[in-house]
């Protein structure tokens, strides 16, 4: 086929234009505009496994498969309370987890809820995908479902955990998650600045504390855990995203929960569009942190909407943050006591994590775990400076 001169530098002159637009493109956003490596974004809580991640990839694996093997290592670890195995308990001592993955080549959704008795919920919300015509199955059926389907029967309640529980029980079980929670008009924030004589107590419920834990049988290196534990529940959950050198994406989310939750409650864990969200053509992103926040702003679909209208992955995730502070009508007295890390992906490459503060206490603030080639922490940006209160809330002057 012959082609007139005319025809070559029109053309020519085409390219050039969209090689010039791309340019624009990658300047503007800092990043480059295809990606030329994998790359594994987690929570800080799967730095530990997100080189068998990377090392899946490496080797031309599926990216589920990559960010499946990520958040195992925490549901695996009977040490970790907040996923999986060792998991903190409801209110009744029952361990209920909940998870969700998204697949970008096939653009297919697997979640389960309120699962007993399985550790790797992350692999059960793959089967619901790869094995049933449905994306969620939840609560009794789940389970049942997946031992019909070969996954071990476990009791996911340590010893550790089971105790911890039980100083909770005995300590601090009229402090519960029946509310009012801060988004309710009756809430009002709690007395922090005690009179005297009150703020005297305060050392001597924690002896107390010390002593009952002892009592229990905590050990002693985790009585302090504990104790936070019963005054900051943990809403600890892992999220991974994955982009592989094919640029296909995936992402996954797994949690145990809020702990001393409600028995059923759920939160934006195992929620496709607010947990976790992947768009082959756009990007991936994943929270943890208040599930009931980010399910009302359906955080990670929005996020990934964000970027599909332009916004690159810090903008997209900061704007969404800054909904969550709408529904407050930013009221800092409310605000101060939830808290939301995104981990964002797009399918160039470009990463960010975003949180709502720069972290839960001056001890310690919010990273994330990145991998594309090399492994490392990075801290979150953050919409507000200073450190949030996980309600319900520690007292001033305590050293929990």
């Amino acid at each position: 086929m012959s082609v007139s001169r005319r025809q070559f530098i029109t053309t020519a002159a085409l390219s050039s234009l969209a090689l010039g637009l791309e340019a624009q493109e990658s300047k503007s956003s800092g990043q480059v505009k295809m990606a030329r490596k994998p790359v594994l974004i987690s929570a800080a809580n799967g730095y530990n496994y997100i080189d068998r991640g990377y090392g899946i990839l490496s080797g031309g694996g599926d990216p589920l498969e990559a960010g499946l093997s990520v958040v195992r290592g925490p549901e695996d670890d009977a040490n970790d309370h907040s996923v999986g195995l060792g998991g903190l308990p409801n209110e009744e001592g029952v361990v209920e987890l909940d998870s969700c993955c998204m697949h970008g080549p096939s653009q297919r959704a697997g979640a389960v809820g309120g699962v007993h008795d399985i550790k790797n919920v992350s692999l059960l919300a793959r089967a619901v995908m790869e094995h049933t015509g449905h994306v969620m199955l939840v609560g009794d059926n789940a389970t049942k479902f997946g031992l019909e389907i070969g996954f071990a029967r476990e009791n996911l309640l340590t010893d550790a955990s089971r105790k911890m529980w039980l100083l909770w029980k005995e300590a601090n079980s009229d402090r519960d998650w029946w509310g009012p929670g801060p988004d309710d008009p009756r809430w009002h924030a709690p007395q922090e600045e005690a009179p005297a004589p009150q703020s005297e107590l305060w050392p001597r419920r924690l002896q107390k504390l010390e002593q009952l834990a002892s009592r229990l049988g905590i050990a002693p290196e985790l009585r302090q855990e504990a104790i936070r534990n019963i005054f900051y529940p943990p809403t600890g959950t892992i999220h991974c995203s994955v982009l592989n050198a094919k640029g296909e994406m995936a992402g996954t989310t797994t949690t145990s929960g809020l702990a001393w939750k409600v028995p059923g409650r759920v939160g934006d864990s195992p929620i496709i569009g607010a947990g976790c969200y992947t768009d082959q053509e756009v990007g991936s992103a994943g929270a943890t942190g208040s599930g009931e926040e980010n399910i009302k702003v359906c955080g990670a679909k929005t996020i990934v909407e964000n970027m599909r209208h332009g916004m690159n992955p810090r903008e997209a995730g900061m704007d969404t943050l800054r909904r969550i502070a709408h529904n407050y009508r930013n009221d800092m007295t409310r605000l101060r006591y939830i808290d939301m890390t995104y981990y964002i992906l797009r399918k160039d490459g470009a990463y960010a994590g975003v949180s709502l503060w720069t972290g839960y206490n001056p001890g310690k603030p919010h990273q994330f775990a990145i991998h594309d080639g090399s492994r490392r922490l990075e801290p979150t940006v953050a919409l507000f400076d200073g450190y949030s209160r996980e309600w319900p809330p520690m007292p001033k002057g305590t050293a929990y």
